[in-house]
C-alpha cells in the first residue's frame, strides 16, 4: 500500500497533464506532494525523510516553474533528486564507511556488510544513470515523450531494478530469512 501511496503524486502529476497542460501538472503535483505528506502523517503518524526531500525539491523547482512560466525546472527536479539521492549513497559510503542501504534495512535484513557496501555502490550508480538519462530525454525530446518517462519509464526501471537487487540479496540472506520469506509466499491470499 505505501508503494501505491508514494505513487499518487506522479500520478496526479500525469493526469493533470494529459488533461491541462505541464503548468497545471506542476501545480497539482506541488499540492498532491503536501498532502501526501500530510496523510502520510496521519495514517502512519510518521512522514520518511525521502518524502520530505521530495516534498522541498517538488516545491522549489516546481515554484520556478510556474513563476518563471518554464517546463525546464520541473525537468531538473527528476535529476536533481536522483542525484541527491546517488551523493547521499556515495558520501554515507566514502566519507563515513557506512551504507545508507544498512541504515535503512539493516533491521529488516541480515547481511554481511560489504553486500550492503556493493547495493549501495549500485544503487549510486543507478540513480546516476537515471539522472543523466533524465537529462537527454527532458531536454532531446518532446515534452509528452518524457511526461510518459518520468511516470512510467522510470518507475519501471525502478521496479525492475529493485526486483534484481532482490534476487542478488536472497543468496546472501540467512537461512531463516530465507524459509520465512518463503513462507510469506506460500501463505494463501484471503
Amino acid at each position: 500500500m505505501k508503494q501505491l501511496f508514494d505513487f499518487l503524486p506522479l500520478l496526479a502529476f500525469f493526469i493533470a497533464y494529459k488533461m491541462h497542460d505541464i503548468y497545471t501538472a506542476t501545480g497539482v503535483l506541488i499540492v498532491a506532494t503536501i498532502v501526501q505528506i500530510a496523510a502520510a502523517k496521519w495514517i502512519w503518524n510518521q512522514v520518511e525523510k525521502i518524502h520530505w526531500i521530495t516534498l522541498v525539491m517538488v516545491t522549489v523547482f516546481g515554484s520556478m516553474t510556474l513563476f518563471f512560466h518554464d517546463d525546464a525546472f520541473i525537468k531538473w527536479k527528476v535529476t536533481a533528486i536522483y542525484g541527491a539521492m546517488a551523493a547521499a549513497l556515495l558520501i554515507g559510503q566514502w566519507f563515513f564507511n557506512k551504507p545508507l542501504i544498512k541504515a535503512m534495512l539493516g533491521s529488516e535484513l541480515q547481511l554481511p556488510h560489504d553486500v550492503f557496501v556493493k547495493l549501495g555502490y549500485a544503487w549510486a550508480v543507478f540513480f546516476l544513470f537515471c539522472a543523466a538519462l533524465n537529462v537527454y530525454v527532458a531536454f532531446s525530446l518532446p515534452l509528452e515523450t518524457w511526461v510518459n518517462f518520468k511516470v512510467f519509464g522510470l518507475t519501471v526501471m525502478t521496479l525492475v531494478f529493485a526486483v534484481a537487487q532482490g534476487f542478488y540479496i536472497w543468496r546472501y540472506l540467512p537461512k531463516e530469512q530465507k524459509e520465512q520469506g518463503q513462507e510469506q509466499l506460500e501463505q494463501p491470499k484471503d
